[in-house]
């Protein structure tokens, strides 16, 4: 069910809240945290709200969604309360911010803030340069970004390292866990030779590349270098074997290879960002690997 309430104010909006758990049975007992989505009022809107639905079926929670809408119109909030099926596992209000109002946009999410219940804000577009110290995200334990689809990707995940704070973490990051467990599977395997050198091969724009780059460089002490081309990571061994796992740009099948062993087709699709959006919401405590891996950056030579 959904229920728009145009030119509203945050008390009339939380009074509707009530009024609707108590008529279509919806409650907020059982919400593990609140989910604050801040991003534009735009065409990709429905995208990010469906994303956070889907992450809310793992991870029940009141999800939050503050759109910035048209800055020189005069100051208004618009909202729309969704609940039931329309709101997957969890009771999702969108607040679109016009005018001046859109500065404030701390001042509105705090009223519909769960009692008790941790706080992740995420930024599927545009993030602050330091989203500790952004108003709203002052408020939450965990905030998630996203460097995929910005105009210089690679810029952008490498500018996380200087904004890092406890409890930061990008959906780049998560795009690769499967890649890190693969990597991590196959190396494990005889012969146990020394690792000499890594490649990291992928597209400019895709800052999940520079990801898995970053990760082998901050957990193997050899050059590590990311170049712009086909889909591959490739690690040499010293005793002139290699290892690769290569995978087509769109594909959803990787091709593991080694040398002296036939090869291995493995599943290695493309994550979906609701996918990767319920991974981050599964742990609500620093992630030291994923900041270990942005410092790994430094150490990449890039072709």
């Amino acid at each position: 069910m959904i229920t728009d309430i145009p030119a509203t104010t945050t008390g009339q909006v939380n009074k509707k809240l009530v009024e609707l758990r108590k008529t279509g049975g919806a409650v907020t007992l059982g919400r593990v945290l609140t989910l604050v989505v801040c991003t534009r009022d735009s065409e990709y809107s429905e995208d990010i709200i469906d994303a956070a639905n889907e992450a809310s079926r793992e991870h029940p929670c009141r999800v939050i969604v503050v759109a910035w809408g048209s800055r020189d119109a005069e100051p208004r909030l618009d909202a729309q309360i969704r609940v039931g099926g329309d709101a997957g596992a969890s009771e999702v209000v969108v607040l679109r911010l016009f005018g001046e109002l859109a500065d404030h946009e701390s001042s509105v999410v705090v009223p519909f803030l769960l009692p008790d219940t941790p706080v992740v804000v995420w930024w599927p577009e545009t993030a602050p340069e330091v989203p500790a110290e952004d108003p709203v995200g002052k408020l939450a334990i965990r905030r998630i970004t996203d460097a995929t689809d910005r105009a210089d990707p690679a810029a952008e995940i490498k500018s996380r390292l200087a904004s890092y704070s406890s409890g930061d973490s990008d959906l780049a990051w998560s795009r690769i866990t499967y890649w890190r467990a693969l990597l991590t599977s196959a190396v494990d395997q005889p012969p146990h030779s020394p690792i000499t050198s890594a490649v990291v091969s992928g597209l400019v724009d895709e800052p999940a590349v520079d990801m898995i780059a970053g990760w082998l460089a901050s957990r193997v002490d050899v050059p590590v270098t990311r170049r712009v081309g086909p889909l591959f990571v490739e690690i040499n061994f010293a005793d002139g074997g290699a290892l690769t796992i290569s995978r087509p740009q769109t594909g959803t099948t990787a091709t593991l290879s080694r040398t002296g062993k036939p090869d291995a087709r493995v599943a290695l699709r493309r994550r979906e960002t609701s996918e990767c959006l319920a991974e981050e919401l599964r742990r609500l405590d620093p992630d030291e690997v994923y900041e270990t891996a942005l410092a790994g950056l430094t150490k990449v030579t890039y072709e």
